[in-house]
C-alpha cells in the first residue's frame, strides 16, 4: 500500500509542477488564437521590433522579416533588475538602459538566418529574433 501511494504522490505533484511551469512560461505579449507575437511592425518602410526589458526580456522570441531597413525598440518601466544592462554582442551593443523609456538601436539591413541575441550584464535573461524571407 505505501508503494502505492508513493506513485501516485509522485504522479501528481510532476503533473502539478508542469501546470506551473506551463502556466508560468505564458507571455502576455501573445495572442491567445494564434501564438506569435505581436511586436513587430512596419512603417514608413522601417520594421520596427519591440522588446520590454522587466524582469527579463518580452517576448523572448521573435520573427521580423529580413532585408529591410530595422530598428529595435528596449521600452523599460521601472526597471531596476539586471535586464536593464542590455548586451547585444553581434552589434558591440552593451548598454545600462534607463530605467524607464525607450532605447532605438538600428539594426541595419538583416539578413535570412542571422539571428539576433540579446541579454543581460549577468547572462540570466537573454531574447533572440529570427530573420526571415
Amino acid at each position: 500500500m505505501n508503494k502505492t501511494v508513493s506513485i501516485v504522490v509522485t504522479v501528481v505533484l510532476v503533473v502539478s509542477i508542469g501546470i506551473v511551469f506551463l502556466g508560468a512560461s505564458k507571455s502576455k505579449n501573445y495572442t491567445a488564437t494564434d501564438g506569435v507575437a505581436k511586436n513587430v511592425e512596419i512603417k514608413d518602410g522601417i520594421q520596427y521590433i519591440t522588446i520590454n526589458a522587466k524582469a527579463g526580456y518580452s517576448p523572448r522570441m521573435s520573427t521580423a522579416k529580413a532585408g529591410i531597413p530595422t530598428k529595435l525598440i528596449v521600452r523599460t518601466n521601472g526597471t531596476y533588475d539586471c535586464s536593464a544592462s542590455l548586451v547585444i554582442r553581434s552589434l558591440g551593443f552593451q548598454k545600462i538602459l534607463a530605467q524607464t523609456g525607450e532605447e532605438v538601436i538600428d539594426l541595419g539591413t538583416p539578413q535570412v538566418g542571422q539571428p539576433l541575441q540579446g541579454l543581460c550584464g549577468m547572462g540570466m535573461y537573454n531574447f533572440r529574433v529570427n530573420f526571415e524571407s
